[in-house]
C-alpha cells in the first residue's frame, strides 16, 4: 500500500492508487493525486467539472455516474472527457475524485 503527504496530512492509496479513506479527500489531495497518479500537472476548469459531478454524484447516489450522464451534465462530449483524463473517466477521473474504483472498472 502506498500514500500521499498532503500539506502534512497522510493519505493511504490501495494498490491501485484509489484512496483507502475517501472521507479524507480534498481538492488538494484531488490535485496530487493528478499529478502522481494520473500524470496530469494542471487540473483545468474542465476537469474540475468532471471532477465535482462524479463526486457530489456519488455521494448523493453511493454509486458513479453513467458516463452519458457526465457528458450531459457538465457539456463536455466523450472525447473530450477522455482527453482530459487518459485513463479513462471511471479510472482517471474516479481516482482523483477519490471516490472507490467502480465496478467493471479494469
Amino acid at each position: 500500500m502506498s500514500h500521499l503527504d498532503v500539506l502534512g496530512e497522510i493519505i493511504e492509496l490501495n494498490e491501485e492508487g484509489f484512496m483507502v479513506q475517501p472521507e479524507k479527500w480534498t481538492e488538494d489531495v484531488a490535485a496530487q493525486l493528478a499529478r502522481e497518479e494520473e500524470g496530469l500537472d494542471t487540473l483545468t476548469e474542465n476537469h474540475w467539472k468532471v471532477i465535482r459531478f462524479i463526486r457530489s454524484y456519488y455521494l448523493e447516489k453511493d454509486l458513479a455516474p453513467m458516463i452519458r450522464l457526465v457528458c450531459r451534465e457538465t457539456g463536455l462530449s466523450l472525447k473530450e472527457i477522455y482527453t482530459l483524463f487518459p485513463s479513462g473517466p471511471a479510472k482517471g477521473a474516479s481516482k482523483i475524485a477519490g471516490l472507490p474504483k467502480p465496478d467493471g472498472c479494469v
